[in-house]
């Protein structure tokens, strides 16, 4: 069985895969995938029952998580923004730059919610 990093690192390859092949709804698509999978890792060390798959779902939660920083809730907004009719980003944005930020984040953030310097 993989573990949870694993999982992340394998989202970030599938994301610049795409990214390089010209898919970058794909390519938003895992960095979000990856975002979820941390979140969810977060979720589980704070001691919190999981209780969704969605990595959409779980972001949407932590953006209101009072243990993240306002930059980590910041990027959980990104990687939760609607493409509009062009299948664009309202911002400009890499999502998956931003993706590894707020997945190396949460990894830092220890269980009693306190981000380490």
């Amino acid at each position: 069985m993989k573990d949870w990093r694993e999982e992340i690192q394998e989202e970030f390859e599938r994301a610049e895969g795409a990214r390089v092949r010209g898919n970058e709804g794909q390519a938003r698509v895992c960095a979000r995938r990856a975002a979820g999978i941390a979140a969810r890792e977060y979720l589980t060390r704070q001691g919190e029952k999981v209780r969704t798959s969605s990595a959409y779902d779980l972001l949407n939660l932590l953006k209101e998580d009072p243990r993240l920083s306002p930059a980590l809730k910041r990027i959980a907004e990104y990687l939760t923004l609607r493409v509009n009719e062009e299948f664009k980003l309202p911002v400009d944005v890499d999502l998956i730059a931003e993706s590894k930020k707020f997945c190396e984040g949460l990894s830092k953030i220890d269980p009693k919610g306190l981000e380490d310097p």
